[in-house]
């Protein structure tokens, strides 16, 4: 038996409710230089109660073959991911109008 979604009352096979959060994100991608010239993927904007920040940032970790870890609402990547990034959060249902890399 699966429970019933608190948000909008259905079961849980049948809950949209992160399927329509994603879609009114505001993300933004940015590529910084830290210490020593390394470069690192930002990817900020995301709502933490309405998405899986640490599940996004698993996949697109496994996804580009790369290091990464989630910061206070940040995901951090550890290279210069900006275009991959993008796509790969639309593949994982994200609004394309909805990320802006910068």
């Amino acid at each position: 038996m699966s429970g019933v979604c608190p948000k909008c009352g259905l079961v849980q096979e049948l809950c949209v409710c992160e399927m329509i959060a994603r879609e009114d994100q505001r993300i933004k991608i940015v590529v910084v230089k830290r210490k020593f010239g390394k470069l690192i993927t930002t990817v900020t904007g995301m709502n933490v109660k309405d998405v899986d920040i640490k599940d996004v940032a698993k996949r697109l970790k496994s996804k580009l073959a790369c290091g990464g870890t989630v910061k206070d609402g940040v995901i951090e990547l550890q290279g210069n991911h900006a275009a991959r990034v993008r796509e790969e959060l639309v593949k994982m249902g994200f609004e394309t109008s909805s990320i802006e890399v910068g």
